[in-house]
């Protein structure tokens, strides 16, 4: 999730925007038809998914100081009451509590995140969530942005994905990355590996954004994905998108991210093909300076919430209409 270099103006150009992006032919795709892709298609035609990363995690210089149980149980209780569907974004650093957790406030699923599928006790604690929540864990996200930011290559992380397979044949892979990686004829063999497509598309860094209604930055979702689908294999998840609700002298506010989201979902009904998730659960202070390689700090990184750090509902979050607990 960056900044992009081409000036939009109008619908027409953003059309033009998905239609111009580096074509590639759609991979050979594995079998569509495994239990374990079609727990991942019923969960996103019927499941309300939020992107998670605890309150108590901090980051602050490269220092981490991990989530703990308390705080994730708070975390959970309060977006049980909306959410029964999970993404996070690492298996360790205090995230080892999490499976447990959701599955005790009756979560339906949860995608489980790897931030370094190259760093094997993560990757292990991944796998051992998996296996010991059979029942909650639907999926691995095997990287985040690691192409992008060049932490990895599609080959080292195909072989990952590879490895992760013979561990758990019956668990559904995937990886993150911005649209546009996806895009790329390089990408092609990777995508074909993928049981389905996690894909981040951020509006509010396109150069067109501020001067723009927010049907128009919804509508940029939904030509990224009609783009993005004949390219890909399985079921394609919008993990993360939004707007910010902060600073106001940037353009964002409570009211422009519900009216997104308001906007997003008059567009973009759940399916069991495509979906998108909440992004994010809550606010994070620390990631205006953190969360960016490009000098800081960068305040609305720390906004993204449909709660503030707080655990309080932004207006985007009053929206949702509440989930029973056995919903």
């Amino acid at each position: 999730m960056r900044r992009r270099a081409a000036r939009l103006r109008s619908l027409a150009l953003l059309v033009a925007l998905a239609a111009t992006a580096g074509a590639v032919a759609r991979p050979g795709c594995r079998s569509d038809d495994s239990p374990a892709l079609a727990r991942v298609r019923a969960a996103l035609k019927d499941e309300r998914f939020v992107a998670y990363e605890p309150t108590s995690l901090k980051v602050v210089d490269g220092r981490v100081t991990p989530a703990n149980p308390e705080g994730i149980r708070a975390d959970l209780t309060v977006l049980r009451q909306r959410f029964d569907a999970l993404i996070t974004y690492d298996a360790v650093h205090g995230a080892e509590a999490i499976p447990a957790i959701a599955a005790s406030l009756n979560f339906r699923t949860l995608i489980v995140g790897v931030w370094n599928p190259a760093n094997e006790p993560e990757l292990e604690a991944a796998i051992a969530a998996t296996r010991r929540f059979p029942q909650l864990v639907a999926g691995l996200s095997l990287g985040n942005e690691t192409l992008f930011t060049q932490r990895s290559d599609a080959a080292a992380l195909g072989a990952i994905i590879a490895r992760v397979r013979a561990r758990l044949p019956g668990t559904a892979l995937s990886t993150t990355e911005p649209f546009h990686i996806y895009y790329q004829p390089a990408a092609a063999p990777l995508l074909a590996q993928l049981d389905f497509v996690l894909v981040n598309v951020h509006p509010i860094f396109q150069p067109w954004f501020r001067q723009a209604s927010d049907a128009t930055a919804a509508q940029f979702v939904v030509n990224v994905l009609e783009r993005l689908e004949p390219l890909v294999c399985g079921p394609v998840l919008v993990k993360e998108t939004g707007v910010p609700s902060s600073p106001s002298e940037a353009g964002f506010s409570e009211t422009r991210q519900a009216s997104f989201y308001r906007e997003l979902r008059a567009r973009l009904a759940p399916s069991a093909t495509h979906a998108f998730a909440y992004f994010a659960a809550f606010d994070a202070p620390w990631r205006a300076y953190e969360a960016s390689p490009s000098p800081g700090p960068h305040p609305e990184e720390g906004h993204w919430g449909l709660y503030d750090a707080g655990r309080r509902p932004k207006q985007a979050a009053r929206e949702l209409p509440p989930l029973r607990a056995d919903d």
